[in-house]
């Protein structure tokens, strides 16, 4: 028999062989999501070299299914360990956005829950609870936040393991269509995995979030100022400074959380200054008055004036 003139094109022959790598960043608009994480966020060095060797892991297996070099889909299970107020939540909207963009995930929203949203608190309410969790997450993330307190050993009655194992579950058979990430104090987070190695295994990417340091502080307060609309007066910049110092050394210090706190109670404060003086005199008020913050805003404080050991937050 004679051989036919052709021979079948062979499966791979339409496939391209070379690729370019920026082509992919700039068609999946994956840089200006990282370029407003660094805007957004001041410091974090370690974190955002982080995220930016999970998007050129990703960007890399992108090309590498173009050109039919398939491999299993990579586990994106990720847990954010650091104490309140670093950010973790902002990376993760910004992590769900790279997701969606680079096509891991269908839709890129961002679900965040604590134990009460998973765990109920009788025999067969946990499962319809973290089913419905699961199914509003799907093609997204799922954030839990303080994910270990999902497991309470101490408790025999605790149905939190039960929620556990739906995550497990979810997290094997649809990691092509969800991306979990638990977050929490680091310590606490280590103590869970230890106890629950099904959990661990999962995990493929640990990023710690450090504090933030005095001057990266007051670089926040700085920009959450202007954020607001505000300004501090020469006085009152120093004062920042002070309460900044202060209260880092305080119990239940949230770092930028606690900034924000405190910069809304000055705000507060200037508020019924402002009220005050109109009620007592001229009632008129310029835009400078209504916008600056003055060191005595600051200062009133209990953080300065030592009526508690800490403002909480």
């Amino acid at each position: 028999m004679n051989a036919p003139d052709t021979l079948p094109a062979s499966p791979a022959a339409d496939l391209p062989t070379a690729i370019d790598l920026q082509q992919i960043l700039r068609d999946a608009e994956v840089q200006p999501v990282i370029d407003q994480l660094d805007a957004e966020l001041i410091g974090l060095a370690p974190v955002k070299a982080r995220i930016r060797e999970i998007a050129a892991f990703l960007v890399v297996s992108r090309a590498r299914a173009a050109m039919g070099l398939e491999a299993a889909t990579p586990s994106l299970h990720m847990c954010f360990s650091g104490n309140p107020g670093t950010g973790k939540t902002t990376v993760a909207m910004r992590m769900a956005e790279i997701l969606h963009r680079l096509g891991y995930v269908r839709k890129g929203h961002v679900i965040s829950v604590t134990r009460d949203d998973l765990v109920g608190q009788y025999i067969g309410h946990t499962a319809p609870k973290t089913k419905e969790v699961l199914k509003k997450a799907m093609g997204g993330v799922l954030f839990i936040d303080e994910a270990y307190y999902l497991y309470r050993p101490e408790n025999e009655r605790d149905y939190g393991q039960e929620a556990i194992e739906i995550l497990l579950q979810v997290m094997e058979n649809h990691r092509d269509d969800l991306v979990v990430i638990l977050a929490g104090y680091k310590d606490r987070m280590d103590t869970f995995f230890q106890s629950n190695p099904g959990m661990s295994s999962r995990i493929a990417h640990h990023i710690d979030f450090p504090d933030y340091t005095e001057l990266e502080l007051t670089q926040i307060a700085g920009k959450m100022v202007g954020g607001m609309n505000y300004h501090l007066d020469a006085e009152a910049e120093k004062a920042m400074q002070e309460y900044i110092h202060l209260r880092r050394q305080q119990p239940h210090f949230a770092n930028a959380r606690s900034i924000r706190n405190a910069l809304d109670r000055a705000r507060l404060r200037q508020a019924n200054r402002i009220f005050q003086q109109a009620m007592n005199g001229d009632a008129t008020v310029t835009a400078e008055q209504l916008s600056v913050i003055s060191a005595d805003d600051l200062r009133a404080s209990r953080v300065f004036t030592g009526g508690l050991a800490a403002e909480k937050n």
